[in-house]
């Protein structure tokens, strides 16, 4: 795909790009060398013109014979290899340099231009006096001029066009060879770099992405070029290394789940099915019944804990904040868990910063962050432990802080803490431990664009999180 659009796309737009410039820089070069060809022998031509001015004007004048006038001028001719006419100031041809052009002698070949010579020190043209030698010439005439400044006629250099094609046609022929060896060089050069440095690269990022879609999360692009495209094939390796990242959470995830399934469920069907059996006595009916009932209990919590984080992960539930006091929500969850605070024989320190403070938050998520790590430091507190809860100001800000006192989390277990399904302690088994709880609190509070954290204290553990103050507490 890429070789045969891309890279394709690629050689063709910068061969035009380069096929029409080096055209256009040729064209100049042929015009330019064209009208600089010209003008040198036209200040060639205008130098032997004034050499041959003082021949003309000595043989006009009476000074020189007419033999020695044609042994200057057809020496002269010989060196610049162009042929000579002289003509009087009546347009009237004297003398000629070539025997070809002998027919001419004594005859008028200009009419209109005599004015133009009269007037001018020179003037050029291509082929317009053609009619008179039979030829495509280019012509340049030099005015001859008396001491006086009079004009005494003028002297006609006549170069065959043939000759200035030939002479030019080898520039052209440079210039345009070297164009197309140049726009050849440019387009291999093109193909070479275009191939090495983005077709490869593009190539290799494509095979390693169809092996990552065919579940080999490990490959990863190795390109070190130092510009634009290393930075891709960086991005790259990002985005595949968060791919095998949530493969590798998916399939941690998917165990976990089996695993909590399955225990209650295999429980259950042993339970029930040794009653049905009739392998459990009648009097212990009620007792695995209780046990069955309480797994059942454990599995509607883990689903609605799953839904719950399953929720709060899509990006689709959209908070409601609204001003709560979080002072009342503290005591709430404190009523509701009054038994196992009373089972387990804890001491209950609450610390408010008023009767009220008032956050703006959504209330019914809240009321879980609270709910979870309470029962987070219920579960884990030591027996006749201290359990303390705390709500006070921080500049903009609320901190609210459950501390439970027991055993410290591993500094090394404080940064896994939030991962679904991790047990600090991974020999010890909570029935009634489904391992989403502060999975759950971490993504509500991130929700809220707040932050949560967890720190060891001297006999215990500590939670404290975040939330932005309503108007009526600031």
């Amino acid at each position: 795909m890429v070789k045969n659009s891309l890279f394709s796309k690629m050689v063709v737009t910068y061969t035009i790009i380069i096929t029409v410039s080096f055209t256009i820089l040729a064209a100049f070069l042929s015009f330019w060398f064209q009208d600089y060809f010209i003008k040198t022998r036209q200040r060639d031509l205008t130098r032997q013109a004034d050499i041959i001015e003082g021949i003309a004007t000595k043989y006009l004048t009476g000074a020189s014979s007419y033999e020695e006038l044609t042994t200057n001028i057809k020496f002269i001719s010989t060196y610049i290899n162009d042929d000579i006419v002289l003509v009087d100031s009546n347009g009237y041809v004297y003398s000629v340099t070539n025997i070809k052009y002998t027919p001419l002698i004594g005859k008028q070949i200009f009419h209109d231009d005599l004015e133009n010579i009269n007037n001018s020190d020179y003037i050029d043209a291509f082929n317009e006096y053609g009619v008179y030698m039979d030829e495509k010439v280019y012509v340049m005439m030099k005015v001859v001029k008396d001491a006086k400044g009079q004009s005494m006629g003028a002297t006609l250099f006549s170069v065959s066009t043939d000759i200035l094609d030939k002479s030019l046609s080898n520039v052209y022929q440079i210039i345009w060879l070297s164009a197309v060896f140049a726009v050849i060089a440019s387009c291999i050069v093109i193909y070479y770099f275009s191939q090495k440095m983005i077709v490869n690269p593009l190539s290799e990022m494509s095979g390693v992405a169809r092996k990552i879609a065919q579940g080999d999360v490990d490959k990863r692009v190795e390109i070190h070029s130092d510009d634009e495209m290393e930075e891709f094939a960086n991005a790259f390796n990002v985005m595949a290394d968060s791919l095998q990242k949530v493969e590798q959470n998916r399939k941690e995830f998917i165990s976990n789940v089996s695993h909590e399934l399955r225990s209650p469920m295999t429980s259950i069907k042993g339970f029930i099915g040794g009653i049905l059996d009739g392998v459990v006595p009648d009097e212990k009916h009620k007792y695995y019944l209780n046990i069955a009932y309480e797994e059942i209990q454990r599995l509607t919590r883990l689903i609605n804990d799953l839904l719950d984080l399953s929720a709060v992960e899509s990006g689709t539930y959209k908070l409601e904040k609204v001003p709560v006091d979080i002072n009342e929500i503290v005591r709430i969850c404190i009523l509701r868990n009054e038994n196992r605070i009373r089972n387990k024989n804890l001491d209950v320190q609450v610390f408010f910063e008023g009767s009220e403070l008032w956050v703006l938050t959504d209330g019914d998520k809240i009321t879980q962050v609270v709910t979870n790590l309470l029962d987070n430091a219920i579960k884990y507190g030591k027996e006749d432990g201290l359990i303390q809860i705390s709500c006070r100001k921080k500049g903009k800000k609320a901190n609210i802080s459950i501390f439970n006192e027991g055993s410290n989390i591993d500094e090394e277990d404080i940064k896994h803490i939030w991962e679904r399904f991790y047990k600090v302690d991974k020999s010890r088994t909570q029935k009634v431990s489904t391992g989403l709880g502060l999975s759950i609190v971490k993504k509500i509070v991130s929700l809220h664009d707040e932050e949560i954290w967890a720190c060891n204290k001297e006999n215990g553990v500590e939670f404290i999180f975040t939330l932005q103050l309503a108007k009526k507490s600031m």
